[in-house]
């Protein structure tokens, strides 16, 4: 009996030393979703799980030494399985094609809607008291101190002097909220982002601030605001300078992440590269172009180029660059990728069959983007690919090395 015992306390101490490891995590399938939902979010990156799995062991090493290699063999096993590529989830287009994408949130105009609560001021002038200045009447006038600077040709340091009368321009003004996008603001007025932009004269980063005020053009009459908000379509110049959020006065834009792993949230802004690594681009894929750039027979205008290739083609980065946008959010061009060069140079891959990058993620020169499709509405499996210098469509053709 005393025999017995001693043997069962010995049992009992041995298994409080054994460590338990949770068991490892599968991809191969992806989560369910719920009915309707289009997006999911990443597994834990490796840096996380290993930081968990360290601190477990610190944790669990306090009860006692344990089999050390069986750690080691255990935790290589866990990394093995988490540097497996990211799990893809296709993505059901209207017109019953697929495009297989990462895990993404929704994009920011979709995530941070706008109310339409412009207010409307009338043409005045204002007399410059004691301690103002071009911020403080801005905001007494409700006018965007840079339509006051415009209206007044006052330029930076933007400096007023008390006594001076300021012309006021009348007209509708936007108060921008945090994380709202140009996009959205466009959306809930049911007025094209690039007349909002022509009146508000934005230049390139495109990145709107909390607390400024945007002055909202006259909407096209004879159609209701819902019926001009639901009709509101995307483009490609719309993404460029109206995609990103508006920065808090405390807020910086991200770094580019190095893998799509990392997803960033709708509310971090990703700027351009300040310059143009390189000074020159790639071809994207090794194919027939099929349809040149500019006007065609019919006199639609292609602001980019095709380039017939299979399906599941690799295409290619043609330069260093941060990815603007990754999604199918256009319909005419599919799944789609833009990426940000630097020196005002874009690339456009559209028509895509899956997806292989991230919003914010930093890619190589030749690194590839995305597997080539016929989504959209291609006429073919092929590429639409595009070079933009600021908002201005360029003939990649004339960029690209001679074939």
């Amino acid at each position: 009996m005393k025999r017995g015992a001693v043997i069962l306390g010995t049992a009992l101490a041995v298994a409080g030393c054994i460590p338990s490891v949770d068991a490892p995590v599968l991809r191969d399938e992806a989560p369910a979703r719920a009915s309707g939902e289009r997006i999911q979010r990443l597994p834990p990156s490796d840096d996380d799980r290993d930081r968990r799995f360290e601190a477990q062991s610190e944790h669990r090493s306090e009860r006692g030494d344990f089999d050390r290699a069986d750690t080691n063999r255990r935790s290589e096993q866990r990394r093995t399985i988490d540097r497996s590529p990211p799990a893809y989830r296709p993505s059901e287009r209207s017109d019953g094609e697929q495009v297989s994408t990462l895990p993404a949130p929704r994009p920011a105009w979709e995530a941070s809607p706008v109310v339409a609560d412009a207010r409307t001021v009338d043409d005045s002038t204002y007399l410059v008291r004691p301690g103002d200045s071009l911020r403080l009447v801005a905001e007494r006038t409700g006018v965007s101190s840079d339509a006051i600077a415009r209206a007044n040709q006052i330029d930076p340091p933007f400096t007023i002097r008390t006594g001076e009368r300021l012309t006021i321009p009348g007209g509708r003004y936007h108060l921008v909220r945090r994380g709202e996008t140009g996009i959205a603001i466009a959306r809930a007025y049911g007025v094209e982002w690039s007349r909002i932009v022509t009146a508000n004269a934005l230049l390139e980063p495109y990145v709107l601030r909390a607390g400024q005020r945007i002055a909202i053009p006259a909407p096209p009459g004879g159609t209701s605001l819902a019926d001009r908000a639901a009709a509101f379509t995307l483009d490609v110049d719309d993404i460029l300078t109206g995609g990103e959020p508006a920065l808090a006065s405390n807020q910086a834009p991200v770094k580019p992440t190095a893998t799509p792993r990392r997803v960033l949230p709708p509310s971090a802004v990703v700027t351009a590269p300040a310059r143009l690594a390189g000074g020159s681009f790639l071809w994207p894929v090794d194919g027939r172009v099929v349809k040149r750039f500019g006007h065609g027979a019919s006199g639609e205008r292609n602001d980019g180029i095709k380039i017939a290739v299979p399906v599941g083609t690799p295409v290619g980065s043609v330069a260093d660059g941060v990815v603007a946008y990754a999604g199918d959010g256009i319909a005419a061009l599919g799944g789609l990728v833009i990426v940000k060069h630097g020196g005002g140079w874009t690339s456009v891959y559209g028509h895509a069959s899956k997806l292989m990058v991230q919003r914010g993620q930093s890619v190589k020169r030749g690194q590839t983007v995305a597997l080539s499709g016929d989504t959209g509405f291609a006429d073919r499996p092929e590429l639409h690919f595009e070079l933009r210098k600021g908002r201005t469509p360029v003939d990649p053709t004339t960029q690209l090395p001679r074939l």
